[in-house]
């Protein structure tokens, strides 16, 4: 009779005494990853039911959740009591949790594509001037009146413009075949300095409308969210998001070095052109309707990271669920710290996001520029 054999995690001692080799660290980082993904999609969940009920007008989770039932037509949970509770959950709840969704996640995948193809964990959209750049776009939009392609004018502009300012840091920052930390924070600091006189001149050229709304772009705001402006990005932020997932695994053999990945296979400047493309297009589609809204692309992937691993399929679905319930949930304090107020939500992130930079360039520092 054949015997069944348990196999037992085992610990190898290296050549280096203090490296331990785990052989059931695989398992163990599996665990993780389906606990962080089970309770980020568990957390994002309740966040929303909380954040559509918060308000002036209060509703409650269950009545959230029974008005979303009985929209697809289901008789499960309560209606809202209140003569206006649902429609003020459809016409104005729900529209701005949905764009704290997708633009959240959008923000995330962008940071995490920009930290992959720099190698660089300081790579930001808003650290590194992308978003500037498609603020600038949007806000030119405004002022000049065009509207080329309709409805979508604005966020065809604020892609164009986001793509010239990701191709500037891509090409500026390399220096020897690698990108260094200190050009590419420098690059960063120049775009943004450039995009922030054209901002100010945009302001000084347009009439008190424009400038309304190009102070709404710089300080980042969901306020006067719609369904419309959320049926324009969410095609756009989704076709992003799915391109992501094709070229994660191809990002993997990047990270092992230029000679690696071209050994492997990898056509890397093609991949790289790749991923600035649809980086563009998310940073584009996220700053046409909500202005700049910095960090969550640093703080979510790094912490991410931090937790899973530098595999960037799994990295991936982290960062699209932890860039939303970030995002909604700086929302909910933006409509909810200051009564009858509505703060910018770019200064939320920036108030967590700026602290979290400086530690990470410190760690940086003293790692000599290597990754986390």
């Amino acid at each position: 009779m054949s015997k069944t054999v348990e196999l037992k995690p085992v610990r190898i001692p290296s050549s280096d005494p203090e490296i331990v080799i785990d052989l059931d660290e695989p398992r163990k980082l599996a665990m993780r990853r389906t606990i962080l993904f089970a309770g980020l999609g568990i957390a994002l969940v309740i966040m929303a039911l909380v954040s559509a009920g918060t308000g002036q007008l209060y509703v409650s989770p269950s009545e959230v959740f029974g008005s979303i039932m009985h929209a697809i037509g289901l008789d499960i949970g309560p209606m809202p009591s209140h003569a206006n509770g649902n429609n003020a959950l459809w016409n104005i709840r729900f529209p701005r949790v949905a764009m704290a969704i997708v633009i959240g996640a959008a923000l995330a995948t962008a940071g995490m594509l920009m930290q992959a193809i720099f190698g660089n964990p300081l790579a930001e959209p808003g650290v590194v001037g992308v978003s500037s750049g498609a603020a600038l776009g949007a806000s030119a939009t405004i002022v000049f009146g065009w509207s080329f392609f309709g409805e979508w004018t604005i966020a065809v502009t604020a892609f164009l413009a986001g793509l010239v300012a990701t191709m500037l840091v891509y090409l500026m920052s390399r220096a020897g075949g690698k990108t260094e930390i200190v050009t590419l924070v420098l690059t960063g600091i120049a775009i943004n300095a450039f995009t922030g006189a054209g901002l100010a001149f945009l302001t000084f050229l347009g009439d008190q409308a424009a400038r309304e709304q190009i102070v709404f772009w710089q300080l980042g705001s969901l306020n006067g969210s719609r369904w419309q402006q959320f049926g324009i990005i969410f095609p756009l932020i989704a076709f992003g998001i799915i391109a992501s997932f094709f070229v994660a695994r191809r990002l993997d053999l990047l990270s092992l070095g230029e000679k690696s990945a071209r050994h492997l296979g990898v056509n890397v400047e093609l991949l790289r052109i790749v991923v600035i493309v649809i980086t563009a297009l998310l940073v584009g589609a996220a700053v046409a309707f909500a202005g700049i809204i910095a960090f969550v692309g640093l703080v979510i992937p790094h912490l991410m990271r931090m937790v899973i691993g530098p595999a960037h399929l799994p990295l991936l679905i982290a960062s699209v669920l932890g860039g939303s319930l970030l995002l909604l949930s700086a929302d909910l304090v933006a409509r909810t710290a200051v009564p009858m107020a509505d703060l910018p939500i770019g200064m939320l992130t920036s108030l967590v996001g700026g602290p979290f930079f400086f530690w990470l360039l410190r760690r940086a520092r003293k790692r000599a520029g290597g990754w986390a």
